[in-house]
Parts: C-alpha cells; sequence; structure tokens
C-alpha cells in the first residue's frame, strides 16, 4: 500500500465525504491501490476487509484502538485491536469460492452484494436479499427457513474469516461479557478523516502565520516528508 501525501489525503477526503461508508472504504482501497480500482468492489469481503487491515497499519500503524457501550449498563468500554496480527490470523487459510448448504450453492458475498442489499427494511430481509443475490445453484423459490439462513451464515463465515470481524468485549463495570462487529472500513475513514482535518489546520496555521497560499503550504509540508524519509531510510 502506498502511503499518500497530505495533498493526496485532502483529496482522498474530500472525495470521500459525501459517500456512503461502503463507498468510502473502496474508494480508499483504490487511492492506495489504483490497480485494484475496477475490481475492488467485487473481491469477498474477506479479501477487502484484509486490504483494509493491511492499509491501516501502512498508513496509521498496526495499532486500532476504540471504544462502545455496555449493553447492559452503558459504561464505556475500551479495546485495543493489532490490525497486522488479525489480517495475519487467516492468512494460511484460503477462502473457498463458495459453499453448499442442502441443495443450494453460494458464492462469496462482496460490496457489490452489500450495496445492493443496503436498502433492505431489517435484518432478515437482508439476509434474504444477500443469499438471493450469491446464490448459484439449488431449487427455485427456496423457502428462506431461520434454520436455512443460520446454516449458509455459518458455512459462509467458515469459508470466508475475514468477512465478519467480531470483538470479544468485557465490561469492567457490570462483568457483562458479549461479542461486537468490527467495521474496519468506518475505523480507516476515521482515521482519514481525522488526519485530513490536522492537515487542514496545519495548513490554515502555516499560510495565517507566513501569508503562503494553500498550495504553497503544502508543498513546504510534502519536502519537509520526503527530506524525513531519505534521513530515515539513509
Amino acid at each position: 500500500m502506498r502511503v499518500l501525501s497530505s495533498s493526496e489525503l485532502l483529496d482522498l477526503w474530500e472525495r470521500g465525504v459525501g459517500l456512503h461508508p461502503l463507498d468510502r472504504g473502496l474508494t480508499t482501497l483504490s487511492v492506495a491501490d489504483p490497480s485494484a480500482s475496477d475490481s475492488v468492489a467485487d473481491w469477498p469481503l474477506g479479501r477487502r476487509n484484509r486490504a483494509l487491515l493491511e492499509l491501516h497499519a501502512s498508513w496509521f500503524g498496526p495499532q486500532l484502538q476504540g471504544w462502545t457501550a455496555c449493553p447492559e449498563c452503558g459504561e464505556k468500554v475500551e479495546f485495543e485491536v493489532d490490525t497486522r496480527q488479525l489480517a495475519g490470523a487467516a492468512q494460511g487459510e484460503q477462502p473457498h469460492d463458495c459453499v453448499t448448504v442442502a441443495e443450494h450453492a453460494f458464492r462469496l458475498p462482496t460490496s457489490r452484494d452489500l450495496a445492493q442489499t443496503a436498502g433492505a427494511g431489517d435484518v432478515e430481509s437482508a439476509a434474504v436479499a444477500l443469499l438471493g443475490r450469491c446464490r448459484i445453484g439449488g431449487p427455485e423459490n427456496p423457502e428462506w427457513t431461520d434454520d436455512l439462513l443460520e446454516a449458509v451464515g455459518e458455512s459462509l463465515a467458515s469459508a470466508d474469516p475475514l468477512a465478519e470481524m467480531r470483538l470479544a468485549l468485557n465490561c469492567p463495570t457490570c462483568r457483562r461479557e458479549w461479542d461486537d462487529a468490527l467495521d474496519i472500513a468506518c475505523f480507516v475513514w476515521a482515521e482519514v478523516e481525522a488526519r485530513a482535518r490536522r492537515v487542514l489546520w496545519e495548513v490554515h496555521s502555516l499560510a495565517s502565520a507566513y501569508g503562503w497560499s494553500e498550495s504553497e503550504t503544502l508543498a513546504v509540508g510534502a519536502a519537509r516528508r520526503a527530506i524525513y524519509l531519505e534521513m530515515v531510510h539513509g
């Protein structure tokens, strides 16, 4: 993953600020690896998530820190994840191209599939719509029973372990234990936005102090970064 300059980071932020969260993750990956821009939406979700974990480690460091509220008492529960460790956990496991449950065959879901089913009214309707898109074989007009939905979900999770990442959490106040989904695309974008706002503030501060234009200030920042990298790498 190539690291962006300050001006490129601002361009990325401006492109993504008005997009759906799903599209922000895809846009970020496309900017980091332009050769993948035409296909990233059709990657299996596990491949996309692994790429975002590696991107986070490359751009912002391997440690991902966040917090959530305990569903029992509302206490703030902090957590920390090593993105490189998480990305490498399933590195040796190659995701299967498809899974078969009873008489039905399914390919692995992609970001494009999620986008097409994002408007479903509830979780069950979204699951049925998603599996309907991913079904590649079996009887016509299947009856989507709870047992079938659960079995297919478990099979897809086993076939593509990073498609849905979940964290085991524990509340230090009430001792409630639960698990919660880790949306790596949202975390990456939060870092992009925070870094972009910091760059804007630095640009504003320098431009105000020295009377420089935005482009002149960014050029100075890019030159300083290039000198720093040359010193670090010899």
